[in-house]
């Protein structure tokens, strides 16, 4: 990637990141209901998810092209049906208590968060076409940015978002059912736009 392109490409980093979607909202839902602690247990399912999703898209970008693209969009719909769970979920937390926070709050909720997170998938290939592969001599090349996206994108953006959570988690107490009902409809307008885009 030229210098020249350093600048942009970090911007566009983190402004897919920090702008609310799955992980993001889903990271402030637990850190509000089960403090930072329990969060920060999920978010390294988050960047573990995040990781592997970043690796998958060098590969698909380098060997398999226009061929994925096509397979976007159902991974798309399967991305939007979890985010649904999701905001099901969220709905029905207030019937959780902290000592099932470990049920629902986990490295494996976390990584599954991840793993069906369209928009994730599609700022990955987006940044690896973008940013890598038309300057790319080799796989490896594709390769190294795929490796810096965890760090400059969604995981050190979603940090934000649990910090965030942790600091409101006295608010969200006094007021769970109606956060949990905010939270579960900004999840279900992020299932509507990645489907509708």
């Amino acid at each position: 990637m030229p210098s020249g392109l350093i600048p942009t490409f970090i911007i566009y980093c983190f402004v897919t990141a920090i702008t609310p979607g799955p992980a993001n909202l889903c990271s402030l839902a637990s850190a509000m209901a089960y403090g930072r602690k329990q969060a920060l247990v999920q978010w390294r399912g988050i960047f573990t998810g995040y990781t592997i999703v970043a690796f998958a898209s060098s590969l698909a970008v380098w060997f398999l092209g226009i061929v994925v693209n096509k397979y976007i969009y159902v991974l798309t719909w399967i991305g939007a049906a979890y985010i649904l769970w999701l905001a099901w979920h969220i709905l029905r937390s207030s019937d959780v208590g902290h000592a099932q926070a470990g049920k629902h709050c986990n490295f494996y909720t976390g990584l599954m968060v991840q793993l069906t997170n369209a928009k994730i998938m599609v700022s990955c290939v987006t940044a690896l076409t973008t940013y890598a592969l038309p300057y790319a001599d080799s796989y490896w090349d594709v390769l190294k940015i795929a490796a810096l996206l965890p760090f400059l994108g969604g995981p050190i953006a979603n940090l934000v978002w649990l910090f965030t959570g942790a600091g409101m988690q006295r608010f969200f107490m006094k007021y769970q059912e109606p956060v949990n009902i905010v939270m579960a409809i900004s999840l279900v307008i992020c299932a509507i736009s990645i489907v509708m885009n």
